[in-house]
């Protein structure tokens, strides 16, 4: 269930590229959908752990969670990633207005670090960093395309530095 958030995660998160490059806007719609479904795999995530590792034991759970820090940067991923889900209704955008819902799913991209960062310090126990390094590439590709274009956008002069 970690490997499938982590894949929806990615797939996500690579909706706007493969819309911009495709010119595809329509694949915007498939963008929530894909989120939901990391949030739903998350969930199923937690709850295998919480059920399998801790027999669903409140208090072992907590203390698992203040002991071993992989487990305390997943359950951030998961907390962050809570608000995402619920406000990820058009009733929510409406709610909150469009450029603080914006700015709250822009959380996104810690959610993923934290994601990557949580399988990393799963994996150093058996020094298996194959994987890791996998979707640490991914998301590097997916948040760098972001960061060019954004950068790229900065440096292009507005419609109105001309009209002064």
């Amino acid at each position: 269930t970690g490997d499938w958030t982590l894949r929806f995660l990615c797939l996500t998160l690579a909706v706007t590229p493969l819309r911009v490059w495709s010119s595809q806007p329509a694949l915007a719609r498939f963008r929530r959908m894909l989120g939901l479904f990391t949030y739903g795999y998350v969930v199923l995530h937690l709850l295998a752990d919480s059920w399998f590792d801790m027999g669903v034991d409140v208090a072992d759970i907590a203390k698992d969670i203040a002991k071993r820090p992989f487990i305390l940067v997943g359950f951030a991923a998961f907390v962050l990633l809570t608000p995402l889900a619920a406000t990820s209704f058009n009733r929510a955008i409406r709610a909150l207005g469009a450029r603080r819902w914006q700015l709250l799913h822009r959380l996104v991209y810690a959610i993923a670090g934290l994601g990557v960062l949580h399988f990393f310090w799963m994996r150093a126990g058996k020094n298996d960093f194959a994987e890791v390094a996998v979707y640490a590439a991914i998301l590097a590709v997916l948040l760098g395309w972001r960061l060019a274009r954004r950068l790229s956008a900065a440096r292009r002069p507005g419609p109105s530095a001309g009209a002064a």
